[in-house]
């Protein structure tokens, strides 16, 4: 399911598909502007989602063998509730 799906199935439900669209738009907005700021985002019988820093980590470059240091960075987790888990 894509971003075009999610604002079909809103649109059956307000009639209207440019109001759906919007909707949509700023959901998944507020969602990432609440991430970018290092806060949790809980959404009751979906799931949470977090962000987390990574450290930094020694890795190899395939080709060449040469070893690479790799800085820190943000990722995105997802933990889904048990209501979704059913």
């Amino acid at each position: 399911m894509n971003r075009n799906h999610i604002v079909r199935e809103v649109a059956r439900s307000l009639a209207d598909r440019t109001e759906a669209e919007r909707a949509v738009r700023e959901t998944f907005s507020a969602i990432t502007a609440a991430l970018k700021n290092g806060e949790k985002v809980v959404i009751s019988g979906f799931g949470t989602f977090t962000v987390r820093l990574r450290a930094a980590r020694q890795c190899r470059n395939p080709k060449t063998g040469e070893t690479v240091v790799t800085g820190p960075r943000r990722t995105l987790r997802f933990k889904a509730s048990k209501t979704l888990l059913q």
